[in-house]
């Protein structure tokens, strides 16, 4: 690898374990059971040994910015006192090396006043984990009682918003069910970012789908978002990965690992100190994200010597199957997630199981913007000039 791998999220997965138990989760609903061996909270100890990492990691690339991702399971079990202190010893430990910023993915069912003192104290990110009105989050979205949670996400939403905390929606994308409702109920709750999640399916899962749902059940729900959100003029309106296909039409690059075969360039580090790669992974078979390193004896650039596919898969991005490097938007689509890709037959040699989802996607986009797959071509070529002239303009 000709240059350093830098790492622009350093994930925390601070509990193993969830107050939750969505239908659709990867982490415990599907192929993967590793969560069973950990232990359901990470210690100080641990969160202190990832720490050290992460400085000297920032130490060793020269990245002036170490963002720290809680995830889970729920890290809201950690507590708002915990979470607190160890914000507080992050901003200590890397302050005059690398500026730290905190995000959190929560279901935001524990959120009360102590927890949005925090996030505003630390400028935390938090992302809420909702996937519509109420009979639809509640089909899904349910606690080990099979009770829905709607009412308690809403009410941590409405204690971020009084405490003026940023937050952003996370949906995965409840399939069959009407988009626009789906959409216009997030705006009626005054969410301003949204992202829609593509369901983790492989190729060893997808045909259940297919015939409850049809085949393009993505882009059906899809299209009219897009079309809401492009036709009445709602540019305070983020939907992340819209606006990310949109601008790589238009020529840019990919924002999002989802789309473009972005190098991710992030680790996850477990509750007993272990890395793994993209944990999303989970959902094609048992182990499959395991590295075999520890932060108790393994600096994260270790990941590139340790004879896997992560350190790839992290730092540069999956090579595409022959049937991707031969369509025309190969370079927009760039295969889709890489865990939609997955097949017990092939591995990751495959296009996205959504696939036909995200050609419809694109081509209806195309259409909205008036931009041919050759103007988008163009475009990127311009764009990547432009940058090279700036670049070598600095330079003298």
């Amino acid at each position: 690898m000709g240059s350093l791998p830098v790492l622009s999220q350093f994930i925390l997965k601070v509990a193993s374990r969830c107050n939750l138990n969505c239908s659709y989760c990867y982490v415990y609903n599907m192929a993967d059971s590793t969560w069973r061996q950990r232990p359901p909270l990470m210690s100080d100890r641990i969160f202190g040994l990832a720490l050290e990492r992460i400085r000297s990691h920032c130490r060793f690339t020269g990245q002036e910015y170490a963002n720290i991702v809680f995830h889970g399971g729920e890290p809201c079990l950690i507590g708002a006192h915990t979470f607190d202190d160890w914000c507080t010893k992050a901003k200590a430990e890397l302050t005059g090396l690398a500026k730290p910023t905190f995000s959190i993915q929560t279901n935001g069912t524990l959120i009360d006043q102590a927890w949005a003192e925090v996030f505003h104290k630390h400028r935390v990110q938090v992302g809420i984990s909702m996937d519509g009105p109420q009979p639809i989050h509640d089909a899904f979205r349910i606690d080990h009682a099979g009770r829905g949670s709607y009412d308690q996400v809403e009410r941590g939403i409405r204690i971020l918003q009084d405490a003026d905390v940023r937050y952003g929606i996370l949906s995965v994308i409840p399939l069959g069910a009407d988009p626009l409702v789906v959409h216009r109920h997030f705006m009626e709750l005054g969410c301003k970012e949204i992202t829609y999640v593509l369901p983790h399916v492989t190729y060893d899962t997808i045909e259940p789908i297919h015939r409850l749902y049809g085949e393009t059940p993505v882009a059906d729900f899809l299209i009219p978002v897009f079309d809401d959100w492009w036709f009445n003029a709602t540019p305070d309106i983020h939907i992340g990965d819209l606006r990310n296909m949109a601008r790589i039409v238009m020529g840019g690059s990919s924002q999002i690992e989802t789309i473009g075969n972005v190098a991710p360039q992030y680790v996850f580090i477990e509750s007993d100190g272990e890395l793994e790669g993209l944990d999303n992974l989970r959902a094609c078979r048992d182990g499959i994200a395991k590295i075999n390193l520890n932060v108790r004896d393994a600096e994260f650039r270790d990941i590139l010597q340790a004879n896997n596919m992560h350190g790839t898969a992290i730092f540069e991005g999956m090579p595409l199957s022959k049937t991707c490097q031969a369509c025309p938007e190969c370079d927009t689509c760039g295969g889709g997630y890489l865990p939609h890709r997955y097949s017990s037959a092939n591995g990751f040699d495959n296009p996205s199981v959504w696939c036909a989802d995200l050609l419809k996607l694109f081509a209806h986009i195309r259409l909205r913007l008036g931009v041919t797959i050759e103007e988008t071509r163009a475009l990127r070529l311009a764009l990547h000039e432009a940058s090279i002239d700036s670049m070598k303009a600095q330079v003298a």
